[in-house]
């Protein structure tokens, strides 16, 4: 037979993990998702036209060349961190004439919407884990295009 002061100790015990797994959470969520987006532009010449645009990192690179894109090469035009909750969506100006609104669903899924010159270029819905990526793309005048990448930050 249980001993009943045995079985509270152990009905404590449990309360408590859950308490404290409960606080975790409300931690993490109160925190937000913690997010990387860049802005990058697509192009066949070997320089982007502004001398601040510098290459993508080789991870992204990689990434993009993966892709069914027809660019050879990626210049970062701007990176910014933010964080975003299942409570609202967060807006992010990426340049003068991009922006995303970034919303988390549930955990790892993001609810992403591309704006390109003020109109929505995209909506997405997708699970972004770590180390992963998520790349939006827009159309740009000649052979060019731009890409929004997001990732979890570091």
């Amino acid at each position: 037979m249980n001993n009943p002061l045995t079985l509270m100790k152990g009905l404590l015990r449990a309360a408590t993990c859950a308490l404290l797994f409960a606080l975790a959470a409300s931690v993490a969520r109160a925190e937000g998702f913690k997010l990387e987006a860049q802005l990058i532009w697509g192009a066949n010449t070997q320089t982007s036209p502004d001398p601040k645009h510098k290459p993508v990192e080789a991870d992204v690179a990689k990434k993009l060349k993966s892709l069914p894109f027809k660019w050879s090469n990626y210049f970062e035009v701007n990176r910014k961190q933010f964080a975003v909750t299942q409570s609202e969506a967060k807006r992010v100006s990426m340049s003068a004439d991009c922006e995303i609104t970034v919303r988390q669903v549930e955990n790892e899924t993001l609810e992403v919407v591309l704006y390109g010159k003020g109109k929505r270029v995209s909506k997405i819905k997708q699970t972004l884990p770590k180390k992963e990526m998520l790349i939006l793309a827009g159309d740009a005048p000649g052979f060019t295009a731009w890409f929004v990448m997001l990732k979890q930050a570091d």
